[in-house]
Protein backbone atom coordinates (compact mmCIF):
# COMPACT_ATOMS: atom_id res chain seq x y z
CA UNK A 1 0.00 0.00 0.00
CA UNK A 2 1.28 3.47 -0.81
CA UNK A 3 0.41 6.87 0.58
CA UNK A 4 1.58 10.21 -0.88
CA UNK A 5 3.43 8.51 -3.70
CA UNK A 6 6.82 7.41 -2.37
CA UNK A 7 5.98 6.66 1.33
CA UNK A 8 5.23 3.04 2.17
CA UNK A 9 3.27 1.96 5.24
CA UNK A 10 3.75 -1.58 6.55
CA UNK A 11 0.94 -3.78 7.78
CA UNK A 12 2.44 -3.75 11.29
CA UNK A 13 2.42 0.06 11.33
CA UNK A 14 -1.21 0.13 10.30
CA UNK A 15 -2.00 -2.45 12.96
CA UNK A 16 -0.30 -0.42 15.67
CA UNK A 17 -2.06 2.71 14.48
CA UNK A 18 -5.39 0.90 14.80
CA UNK A 19 -4.47 -0.24 18.33
CA UNK A 20 -3.63 3.33 19.27
CA UNK A 21 -6.90 4.68 17.92
CA UNK A 22 -8.99 2.12 19.82
CA UNK A 23 -6.99 2.32 23.03
CA UNK A 24 -6.20 5.92 24.15
CA UNK A 25 -3.72 4.58 26.75
CA UNK A 26 -1.50 3.46 23.85
CA UNK A 27 -2.10 6.47 21.59
CA UNK A 28 1.05 8.36 22.60
CA UNK A 29 3.67 7.38 21.76
CA UNK A 30 3.07 4.85 18.97
CA UNK A 31 6.07 2.54 18.82
CA UNK A 32 6.78 -0.51 16.68
CA UNK A 33 8.23 -2.36 19.70
CA UNK A 34 7.91 -5.84 21.29
CA UNK A 35 6.34 -4.31 24.39
CA UNK A 36 3.51 -2.68 22.40
CA UNK A 37 2.67 -6.00 20.75
CA UNK A 38 2.77 -7.89 24.06
CA UNK A 39 0.67 -5.27 25.84
CA UNK A 40 -1.91 -5.67 23.09
CA UNK A 41 -1.91 -9.46 23.45
CA UNK A 42 -0.52 -9.96 19.93
CA UNK A 43 2.12 -12.40 18.71
CA UNK A 44 5.51 -10.90 18.01
CA UNK A 45 6.44 -10.38 14.33
CA UNK A 46 9.35 -12.50 13.13
CA UNK A 47 11.78 -9.57 13.29
CA UNK A 48 11.44 -9.61 17.08
CA UNK A 49 11.62 -13.36 17.54
CA UNK A 50 14.80 -14.45 15.85
CA UNK A 51 17.42 -16.46 17.72
CA UNK A 52 19.60 -14.41 20.05
CA UNK A 53 16.77 -11.89 20.49
CA UNK A 54 14.91 -11.57 23.78
CA UNK A 55 14.20 -14.99 25.32
CA UNK A 56 11.19 -13.51 27.10
CA UNK A 57 8.36 -14.26 24.70
CA UNK A 58 5.62 -16.92 24.39
CA UNK A 59 7.46 -19.00 21.80
CA UNK A 60 10.79 -19.31 23.59
CA UNK A 61 11.76 -22.74 24.91
CA UNK A 62 14.65 -23.64 27.20
CA UNK A 63 14.16 -26.90 29.15
CA UNK A 64 17.66 -26.47 30.71
CA UNK A 65 16.79 -23.20 32.49
CA UNK A 66 19.94 -21.44 31.33
CA UNK A 67 20.83 -18.08 32.83
CA UNK A 68 20.09 -14.83 30.97
CA UNK A 69 22.28 -11.77 31.51
CA UNK A 70 19.51 -9.19 31.32
CA UNK A 71 21.74 -6.38 32.59
CA UNK A 72 24.60 -7.05 30.19
CA UNK A 73 22.29 -7.70 27.22
CA UNK A 74 19.93 -4.85 28.18
CA UNK A 75 16.88 -7.10 28.01
CA UNK A 76 13.67 -6.52 29.92
CA UNK A 77 12.57 -9.84 31.44
CA UNK A 78 8.92 -10.93 31.24
CA UNK A 79 7.14 -13.83 32.97
CA UNK A 80 7.19 -16.29 30.07
CA UNK A 81 8.63 -19.80 30.47
CA UNK A 82 8.40 -22.69 28.02
CA UNK A 83 4.96 -21.80 26.69
CA UNK A 84 3.53 -20.64 30.02
CA UNK A 85 2.99 -17.13 31.39
CA UNK A 86 1.64 -13.88 29.98
CA UNK A 87 2.60 -10.30 29.28
CA UNK A 88 2.54 -7.51 31.86
CA UNK A 89 -0.29 -4.96 31.73
CA UNK A 90 0.06 -3.19 35.08
CA UNK A 91 2.81 -1.07 36.67
CA UNK A 92 6.24 -2.63 36.23
CA UNK A 93 9.65 -1.51 37.46
CA UNK A 94 11.81 -2.41 34.48
CA UNK A 95 15.14 -1.56 36.10
CA UNK A 96 14.39 -3.74 39.12
CA UNK A 97 13.25 -6.53 36.86
CA UNK A 98 16.52 -6.48 34.94
CA UNK A 99 18.39 -6.83 38.22
CA UNK A 100 16.39 -9.94 39.22
CA UNK A 101 15.48 -11.87 36.06
CA UNK A 102 15.26 -15.16 37.95
CA UNK A 103 12.50 -13.73 40.12
CA UNK A 104 10.56 -12.53 37.06
CA UNK A 105 11.02 -15.88 35.32
CA UNK A 106 12.22 -18.42 37.88
CA UNK A 107 13.87 -21.62 36.69
CA UNK A 108 11.34 -24.45 36.43
CA UNK A 109 13.25 -26.14 39.27
CA UNK A 110 12.38 -23.37 41.77
CA UNK A 111 9.62 -24.37 44.17
CA UNK A 112 8.11 -23.49 47.53
CA UNK A 113 8.48 -20.53 49.87
CA UNK A 114 11.75 -19.02 51.01
CA UNK A 115 12.70 -15.80 52.76
CA UNK A 116 14.44 -13.06 50.81
CA UNK A 117 18.17 -13.77 50.48
CA UNK A 118 19.25 -10.63 48.60
CA UNK A 119 19.76 -7.00 49.56
CA UNK A 120 21.48 -4.18 47.74
CA UNK A 121 23.45 -1.58 49.65
CA UNK A 122 21.91 0.87 47.19
CA UNK A 123 18.68 0.45 49.19
CA UNK A 124 20.34 1.16 52.54
CA UNK A 125 19.98 4.56 54.22
CA UNK A 126 23.16 6.66 53.98
CA UNK A 127 24.34 8.68 56.97
CA UNK A 128 26.36 11.65 55.67
CA UNK A 129 29.04 13.23 57.85
CA UNK A 130 32.01 15.60 57.50
CA UNK A 131 34.23 14.03 54.85
CA UNK A 132 32.54 10.65 54.84
CA UNK A 133 29.43 8.52 54.93
CA UNK A 134 28.19 5.18 56.14
CA UNK A 135 25.34 2.75 55.41
CA UNK A 136 24.46 -0.59 56.91
CA UNK A 137 22.81 -3.91 56.12
CA UNK A 138 21.56 -5.69 59.22
CA UNK A 139 18.69 -8.01 60.12
CA UNK A 140 16.46 -4.92 59.93
CA UNK A 141 17.20 -4.47 56.21
CA UNK A 142 17.64 -8.16 55.33
CA UNK A 143 15.61 -10.35 57.66
CA UNK A 144 17.61 -13.50 56.87
CA UNK A 145 20.92 -11.87 57.90
CA UNK A 146 20.64 -13.15 61.46
CA UNK A 147 24.29 -14.12 62.11
CA UNK A 148 26.17 -11.19 60.60
CA UNK A 149 25.61 -7.48 59.97
CA UNK A 150 27.57 -5.13 57.75
CA UNK A 151 28.51 -1.48 57.39
CA UNK A 152 29.91 0.12 54.23
CA UNK A 153 31.96 3.21 55.13
CA UNK A 154 33.84 5.92 53.25
CA UNK A 155 36.48 8.21 54.78
CA UNK A 156 38.15 10.92 52.72
CA UNK A 157 41.78 11.99 53.08
CA UNK A 158 42.61 12.51 56.76
CA UNK A 159 39.02 11.89 57.86
CA UNK A 160 38.65 9.95 61.13
CA UNK A 161 36.14 7.41 62.34
CA UNK A 162 36.55 8.46 65.93
CA UNK A 163 37.89 6.35 68.79
CA UNK A 164 35.22 3.80 69.75
CA UNK A 165 34.43 0.16 70.56
CA UNK A 166 31.60 -2.33 70.06
CA UNK A 167 29.89 -5.17 71.90
CA UNK A 168 30.41 -7.19 68.72
CA UNK A 169 33.67 -8.21 67.07
CA UNK A 170 34.55 -6.21 63.94
CA UNK A 171 36.04 -7.75 60.76
CA UNK A 172 36.81 -5.53 57.79
CA UNK A 173 37.87 -5.72 54.14
CA UNK A 174 39.41 -2.66 52.44
CA UNK A 175 37.53 -2.12 49.16
CA UNK A 176 39.73 0.72 47.94
CA UNK A 177 42.23 3.33 49.03
CA UNK A 178 44.35 3.34 52.18
CA UNK A 179 43.45 3.43 55.86
CA UNK A 180 45.28 3.67 59.18
CA UNK A 181 43.98 1.58 62.06
CA UNK A 182 44.83 1.93 65.75
CA UNK A 183 43.85 -0.21 68.74
CA UNK A 184 44.90 -1.44 72.16
CA UNK A 185 44.56 -5.06 73.19
CA UNK A 186 43.23 -6.64 76.41
CA UNK A 187 46.73 -6.40 77.92
CA UNK A 188 47.13 -2.68 77.18
CA UNK A 189 49.45 -3.14 74.20
CA UNK A 190 48.99 -0.67 71.32
CA UNK A 191 48.69 -1.53 67.63
CA UNK A 192 48.99 0.76 64.58
CA UNK A 193 49.06 -0.27 60.92
CA UNK A 194 48.43 1.13 57.44
CA UNK A 195 46.29 -0.99 55.12
CA UNK A 196 45.38 -0.95 51.44
CA UNK A 197 42.88 -2.55 49.06
CA UNK A 198 42.42 -6.26 49.81
CA UNK A 199 43.72 -6.06 53.39
CA UNK A 200 41.74 -7.08 56.48
CA UNK A 201 41.50 -6.14 60.11
CA UNK A 202 39.75 -7.78 63.06
CA UNK A 203 39.01 -6.28 66.47
CA UNK A 204 37.57 -8.61 69.12
CA UNK A 205 34.58 -7.54 71.20
CA UNK A 206 35.31 -4.47 73.33
CA UNK A 207 38.70 -3.65 71.78
CA UNK A 208 38.88 0.17 71.35
CA UNK A 209 40.07 1.36 67.95
CA UNK A 210 40.01 4.12 65.34
CA UNK A 211 40.16 4.41 61.54
CA UNK A 212 41.54 7.21 59.36
CA UNK A 213 41.59 7.71 55.58
CA UNK A 214 45.04 8.02 53.99
CA UNK A 215 46.31 8.95 50.54
CA UNK A 216 44.72 11.44 48.16
CA UNK A 217 41.34 9.71 48.03
CA UNK A 218 41.08 8.25 51.50
CA UNK A 219 39.43 4.87 51.77
CA UNK A 220 36.28 2.79 51.52
CA UNK A 221 35.80 -0.48 53.36
CA UNK A 222 33.29 -3.14 54.35
CA UNK A 223 32.79 -3.86 58.05
CA UNK A 224 31.30 -7.16 59.26
CA UNK A 225 29.96 -7.64 62.80
CA UNK A 226 29.27 -11.04 64.34
CA UNK A 227 25.63 -10.32 65.21
CA UNK A 228 22.89 -9.62 62.68
CA UNK A 229 21.19 -7.26 65.15
CA UNK A 230 24.19 -4.92 65.24
CA UNK A 231 23.51 -1.22 64.70
CA UNK A 232 26.14 1.36 63.83
CA UNK A 233 24.17 3.76 66.04
CA UNK A 234 24.86 1.60 69.13
CA UNK A 235 28.63 2.12 69.03
CA UNK A 236 30.44 3.21 72.20
CA UNK A 237 32.08 6.50 71.15
CA UNK A 238 34.69 8.47 73.10
CA UNK A 239 33.21 11.96 72.60
CA UNK A 240 29.68 10.70 73.31
CA UNK A 241 30.79 9.13 76.60
CA UNK A 242 32.59 12.24 77.85
CA UNK A 243 29.66 14.45 76.80
CA UNK A 244 27.46 12.41 79.14
CA UNK A 245 29.84 12.26 82.12
CA UNK A 246 29.95 14.97 84.82
CA UNK A 247 32.93 17.25 84.26
CA UNK A 248 33.93 16.80 87.90
CA UNK A 249 34.30 13.07 87.31
CA UNK A 250 36.33 13.57 84.14
CA UNK A 251 38.65 15.93 86.05
CA UNK A 252 39.15 13.37 88.81
CA UNK A 253 39.73 10.56 86.34
CA UNK A 254 42.55 12.40 84.54
CA UNK A 255 43.77 14.27 87.66
CA UNK A 256 43.45 17.67 85.95
CA UNK A 257 41.61 20.89 86.67
CA UNK A 258 37.98 20.91 85.45
CA UNK A 259 38.59 23.95 83.23
CA UNK A 260 40.90 21.83 81.04
CA UNK A 261 37.75 20.18 79.75
CA UNK A 262 35.70 23.33 79.10
CA UNK A 263 35.68 22.81 75.35
CA UNK A 264 35.09 19.10 74.98
CA UNK A 265 32.67 18.20 72.16
CA UNK A 266 29.06 18.57 73.25
CA UNK A 267 28.00 15.61 71.12
CA UNK A 268 29.58 12.64 69.39
CA UNK A 269 31.94 13.45 66.55
CA UNK A 270 31.56 10.04 64.84
CA UNK A 271 33.17 10.90 61.46
CA UNK A 272 35.14 14.14 61.14
CA UNK A 273 38.06 15.80 59.35
CA UNK A 274 41.29 15.26 61.27
CA UNK A 275 44.92 16.32 60.93
CA UNK A 276 46.78 14.25 58.36
CA UNK A 277 49.04 11.81 60.25
CA UNK A 278 52.75 11.27 59.85
CA UNK A 279 54.46 7.93 59.27
CA UNK A 280 53.85 4.94 61.51
CA UNK A 281 57.16 5.56 63.26
CA UNK A 282 56.37 9.24 63.77
CA UNK A 283 52.95 8.51 65.25
CA UNK A 284 53.94 5.60 67.47
CA UNK A 285 53.16 6.45 71.15
CA UNK A 286 56.36 6.72 73.20
CA UNK A 287 55.27 7.31 76.79
CA UNK A 288 57.02 5.74 79.75
CA UNK A 289 54.66 2.77 80.11
CA UNK A 290 53.62 2.39 76.45
CA UNK A 291 54.07 -1.08 75.00
CA UNK A 292 53.34 -2.62 71.63
CA UNK A 293 50.72 -5.30 71.28
CA UNK A 294 51.89 -8.87 70.80
CA UNK A 295 48.79 -9.50 68.66
CA UNK A 296 48.39 -8.80 64.96
CA UNK A 297 45.02 -7.23 64.18
CA UNK A 298 45.60 -6.96 60.40
CA UNK A 299 46.10 -9.39 57.51
CA UNK A 300 47.00 -9.09 53.80
CA UNK A 301 44.28 -11.26 52.25
CA UNK A 302 44.98 -10.57 48.58
CA UNK A 303 48.68 -11.21 49.14
CA UNK A 304 47.89 -14.82 50.04
CA UNK A 305 48.84 -17.41 47.45
CA UNK A 306 45.47 -18.35 45.90
CA UNK A 307 44.22 -21.82 45.11
CA UNK A 308 43.93 -21.73 41.33
CA UNK A 309 40.98 -23.75 40.06
CA UNK A 310 39.74 -24.54 36.55
CA UNK A 311 37.41 -21.52 36.63
CA UNK A 312 38.93 -18.98 39.01
CA UNK A 313 40.78 -18.48 42.29
CA UNK A 314 40.06 -18.91 45.99
CA UNK A 315 41.76 -17.37 49.02
CA UNK A 316 40.64 -18.44 52.48
CA UNK A 317 41.35 -16.45 55.64
CA UNK A 318 40.32 -17.82 59.03
CA UNK A 319 41.83 -18.42 62.47
CA UNK A 320 44.38 -20.82 60.99
CA UNK A 321 46.23 -18.06 59.12
CA UNK A 322 44.78 -14.99 60.91
CA UNK A 323 44.76 -16.19 64.53
CA UNK A 324 43.08 -13.15 66.12
CA UNK A 325 39.96 -13.68 63.97
CA UNK A 326 38.14 -16.12 66.26
CA UNK A 327 34.56 -15.40 65.18
CA UNK A 328 34.82 -14.56 61.46
CA UNK A 329 36.13 -16.72 58.61
CA UNK A 330 36.08 -15.65 54.96
CA UNK A 331 36.94 -16.57 51.40
CA UNK A 332 37.81 -14.23 48.54
CA UNK A 333 36.55 -15.89 45.36
CA UNK A 334 37.04 -15.04 41.68
CA UNK A 335 34.71 -16.73 39.18
CA UNK A 336 35.53 -16.37 35.49
CA UNK A 337 32.74 -15.83 32.91
CA UNK A 338 30.96 -19.12 32.25
CA UNK A 339 32.28 -20.74 35.44
CA UNK A 340 30.46 -21.66 38.64
CA UNK A 341 31.33 -21.81 42.30
CA UNK A 342 30.63 -25.51 42.50
CA UNK A 343 27.55 -27.01 44.16
CA UNK A 344 28.32 -27.19 47.88
CA UNK A 345 27.12 -26.36 51.39
CA UNK A 346 28.57 -25.07 54.67
CA UNK A 347 27.97 -27.08 57.86
CA UNK A 348 29.09 -24.60 60.50
CA UNK A 349 27.57 -21.19 59.65
CA UNK A 350 25.34 -19.17 57.36
CA UNK A 351 27.13 -17.80 54.31
CA UNK A 352 27.07 -14.00 54.00
CA UNK A 353 28.09 -12.92 50.48
CA UNK A 354 29.21 -9.54 49.18
CA UNK A 355 29.59 -9.00 45.44
CA UNK A 356 32.44 -6.63 44.57
CA UNK A 357 32.13 -6.96 40.78
CA UNK A 358 30.44 -9.11 38.17
CA UNK A 359 26.94 -10.54 37.80
CA UNK A 360 25.85 -13.88 39.21
CA UNK A 361 22.94 -16.06 40.22
CA UNK A 362 22.55 -18.42 43.16
CA UNK A 363 19.98 -21.17 43.57
CA UNK A 364 19.45 -22.18 47.20
CA UNK A 365 18.14 -25.67 48.01
CA UNK A 366 16.39 -25.73 51.39
CA UNK A 367 15.17 -29.37 51.51
CA UNK A 368 11.47 -30.37 51.45
CA UNK A 369 11.41 -29.67 47.70
CA UNK A 370 12.12 -25.98 48.25
CA UNK A 371 14.53 -24.01 46.06
CA UNK A 372 14.75 -20.41 44.93
CA UNK A 373 17.07 -18.48 42.63
CA UNK A 374 18.40 -14.97 43.29
CA UNK A 375 20.49 -12.65 41.09
CA UNK A 376 23.34 -10.43 42.31
CA UNK A 377 25.16 -7.31 41.12
CA UNK A 378 28.09 -5.31 42.57
CA UNK A 379 27.20 -3.94 46.00
CA UNK A 380 24.67 -6.70 46.68
CA UNK A 381 24.55 -8.86 49.80
CA UNK A 382 23.44 -12.48 49.69
CA UNK A 383 22.56 -14.97 52.42
CA UNK A 384 22.71 -18.77 52.25
CA UNK A 385 21.62 -20.41 55.53
CA UNK A 386 23.91 -23.11 56.89
CA UNK A 387 23.65 -26.57 55.33
CA UNK A 388 21.55 -25.35 52.39
CA UNK A 389 22.95 -26.52 49.06
CA UNK A 390 23.84 -23.84 46.53
CA UNK A 391 26.12 -22.68 43.73
CA UNK A 392 27.21 -19.31 42.34
CA UNK A 393 27.05 -19.03 38.54
CA UNK A 394 28.75 -16.24 36.62
CA UNK A 395 26.11 -15.07 34.15
CA UNK A 396 27.97 -12.00 32.88
CA UNK A 397 30.92 -11.17 30.63
CA UNK A 398 33.41 -10.22 33.35
CA UNK A 399 34.83 -12.10 36.35
CA UNK A 400 32.85 -12.18 39.58
CA UNK A 401 34.82 -11.00 42.60
CA UNK A 402 33.04 -11.81 45.84
CA UNK A 403 33.50 -12.38 49.55
CA UNK A 404 32.05 -15.38 51.38
CA UNK A 405 31.93 -14.51 55.09
CA UNK A 406 30.96 -16.77 58.01
CA UNK A 407 30.40 -16.43 61.73
CA UNK A 408 32.92 -19.18 62.47
CA UNK A 409 36.54 -19.66 63.44
CA UNK A 410 37.26 -21.90 60.41
CA UNK A 411 36.05 -22.01 56.81
CA UNK A 412 34.33 -25.32 56.02
CA UNK A 413 32.38 -26.58 53.04
CA UNK A 414 31.29 -29.86 51.46
CA UNK A 415 31.70 -30.35 47.70
CA UNK A 416 28.95 -32.30 45.92
CA UNK A 417 31.44 -33.45 43.27
CA UNK A 418 33.90 -34.69 45.86
CA UNK A 419 31.16 -36.42 47.86
CA UNK A 420 30.06 -38.38 44.81
CA UNK A 421 33.63 -39.52 44.06
CA UNK A 422 34.23 -40.55 47.69
CA UNK A 423 31.07 -42.71 47.74
CA UNK A 424 30.96 -46.33 46.46
CA UNK A 425 30.14 -46.48 42.75
CA UNK A 426 27.16 -48.83 43.05
CA UNK A 427 25.59 -46.62 45.69
CA UNK A 428 25.91 -43.52 43.51
CA UNK A 429 24.63 -45.21 40.35
CA UNK A 430 21.71 -46.82 42.19
CA UNK A 431 20.68 -43.42 43.52
CA UNK A 432 20.91 -41.40 40.30
CA UNK A 433 21.08 -43.74 37.31
CA UNK A 434 19.22 -46.92 38.24
CA UNK A 435 17.26 -46.79 34.97
CA UNK A 436 20.08 -45.36 32.86
CA UNK A 437 23.24 -47.44 33.42
CA UNK A 438 24.97 -46.11 30.32
CA UNK A 439 24.90 -42.52 31.55
CA UNK A 440 25.61 -43.80 35.03
CA UNK A 441 28.95 -45.02 33.73
CA UNK A 442 29.61 -41.64 32.09
CA UNK A 443 28.83 -39.87 35.36
CA UNK A 444 31.00 -42.19 37.46
CA UNK A 445 33.99 -41.82 35.15
CA UNK A 446 33.72 -38.06 35.64
CA UNK A 447 33.44 -37.97 39.44
CA UNK A 448 35.56 -40.94 40.49
CA UNK A 449 38.68 -38.78 40.84
CA UNK A 450 36.89 -37.04 43.74
CA UNK A 451 38.50 -33.74 42.77
CA UNK A 452 37.46 -30.66 44.72
CA UNK A 453 37.39 -27.83 42.18
CA UNK A 454 35.83 -24.95 44.10
CA UNK A 455 35.35 -22.80 40.99
CA UNK A 456 34.60 -25.00 38.01
CA UNK A 457 34.88 -24.11 34.33
CA UNK A 458 32.83 -26.68 32.38
CA UNK A 459 33.63 -27.28 28.73
CA UNK A 460 30.91 -25.99 26.40
CA UNK A 461 30.33 -29.35 24.71
CA UNK A 462 29.44 -31.17 27.92
CA UNK A 463 27.05 -28.44 29.13
CA UNK A 464 25.22 -27.62 25.93
CA UNK A 465 27.23 -24.56 24.96
CA UNK A 466 25.29 -21.34 24.44
CA UNK A 467 22.84 -20.10 27.00
CA UNK A 468 20.31 -19.37 24.26
CA UNK A 469 17.28 -21.63 24.09
CA UNK A 470 15.01 -22.36 21.16
CA UNK A 471 12.18 -20.42 19.58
Amino acid sequence: MQLHGSHRVSVSQLLLAGIALTNPALAVPVEDSPRQYLLAGLDLPSKFSQKNKSPYNPGFRDPLDRAVDTVGDKIDPLPYRNGLGASVLGPWNWERSRQSPDLVRPPSTDHGNMGNMRWSFADSHVRIEEGGWTRQTTVRELGTSVELASVNMRLDKGVIRELHWHKEAEWAYVLDGEVRITAIDYEGGNFIDDLKKGDLWYFPSGVPHSLQGLGENGTEFLLIFDDGNFSEESTFILSDWLAHTPKSVIAKNFNLAPEVFDHLPANEKYIFQGSYPGSLDDEQPSGKHVKKSRYNFSHRMLEQEPKVTSGGEVRITDSKNFPISKTIAAAHVTIEPGAIREMHWHPNADEWNFFIRGRGRITIFAAEGTARTFDYLPGDVGIVPRNMGHFVENIGDEPIEMLEVFKADEFRDFSLFQWMGETPKKLVVDHLFKDDPENGEVFWNKVKSATKDEVTMPDSESTGGSNVGEL
